[in-house]
């Protein structure tokens, strides 16, 4: 008996309707895990459930989500960025450069602030594709550098924004009553990456170049090229933190963004982005930043010391790691 085999093209529409199927699902278990761990400190401490506190977690959700909407890219990609929490706190410290001491005006100082991410990114892209450096390594090279040169620049000391009219209004002001403006940044941000991600053709090399970038580079693809303005484009994103931080604070402080780099990597990772790249959505990685701060909300109301905090944190990213690994075997 002849067995008929379904035409190629059926068969890779199968297939990517199941990868479809399981992204989803990934999203929904994402968006479960956060619903029962909103409900379980809503449960055990009568100060959770407010809309004032609700507002809290959405607004120190802003850093974190920012910095992992544009590593959700790198990751995607089948690369890492290990600078990005450094390459934040060195962002704020330019914007203080630009605006508090060379006094340019905010319509000028933050784009530059921001572009300046731009600028650290695109090295990296530069080391990682031209140069072949594994991304680890050049990302935690820049790291360092990151670290040090925020330091350098700011001789040490925290910058303070208080004579540059209306940036700290970019992050506490209040466009719509009673909902910081750095919530509304983070969603229009998160619309736009979600948009370039699924819908452009930055979005589609990089889950191309995740899945496989033999193939991709075999199909005439300059990989190297896209690799670079994919570590440039997430470079905005440590740019814009690095706004949004400094604004919240009023201050830059240099020493600030070590282990930031952690929670939006972790964030990507519970949010369904596949560390070995090809697989990820920016709606995932927005679930699992709010995983993240829901999480530190509730641990803080519950007076868990800082260091149980980092060893349930540090659990759960074991979890959603492990959880990727299944998930990679069965596929």
């Amino acid at each position: 008996m002849t067995t008929v085999k379904a035409p190629a093209r059926e068969r890779t529409q199968a297939t990517g309707l199941t990868g479809a199927i399981k992204s989803r699902l990934q999203q929904l278990l994402a968006f479960a895990s956060l619903v029962v761990i909103y409900a379980f400190f809503s449960i055990v401490s009568p100060f959770f459930f407010s809309y004032g506190n609700f507002i809290a977690i959405l607004f120190s959700t802003v850093v974190i989500g920012t910095l992992a909407i544009g590593t959700t890219f790198v990751i995607i990609s089948a690369g890492i960025d290990l600078s990005i929490g450094t390459g934040m706190a060195l962002c704020a410290v330019m914007a203080g450069v630009f605006m508090v001491n060379m006094h340019l005006p905010l319509g000028l100082g933050v784009p530059l602030a921001i572009l300046f991410g731009g600028l650290m990114g695109l090295v990296n892209g530069i080391n990682v594709a031209i140069l072949r450096i594994p991304p680890f390594i050049a990302t935690l090279a820049m790291m360092l550098v990151a670290e040090g040169l925020a330091l350098v620049l700011s001789h040490s000391t925290p910058i303070y924004f208080s004579d540059v009219a209306g940036y700290t209004d970019l992050s506490t002001g209040n466009l719509i009553p009673n909902v910081p403006n750095a919530v509304l940044i983070l969603l229009v941000v998160a619309i736009i990456a979600g948009v370039l991600l699924t819908k452009s053709v930055l979005g589609r090399y990089t889950y191309s170049i995740g899945s496989n970038e033999e193939a991709t580079a075999l199909s005439g693809i300059d990989v190297r090229k896209w690799k670079i303005a994919i570590y440039a484009f997430a470079g905005l994103f440590t740019g814009l933190a690095g706004v949004m931080i400094s604004a919240r604070l009023g201050s830059a402080q240099p020493a600030t963004g070590m282990g930031y780099e952690l929670q939006a990597i972790a964030a990507v990772v519970i949010g369904g982005t596949s560390l070995s790249g090809g697989k990820g959505s920016i709606i995932g990685t927005l679930i699992g930043a709010l995983i993240i701060s829901v999480l530190n909300n509730g641990l803080q109301i519950m007076s868990i010391p800082q260091e149980w905090q980092n060893v349930i944190l540090g659990g759960v990213i074991l979890v959603a790691v492990y959880t990727d690994r299944i998930r990679k075997k069965e596929a």
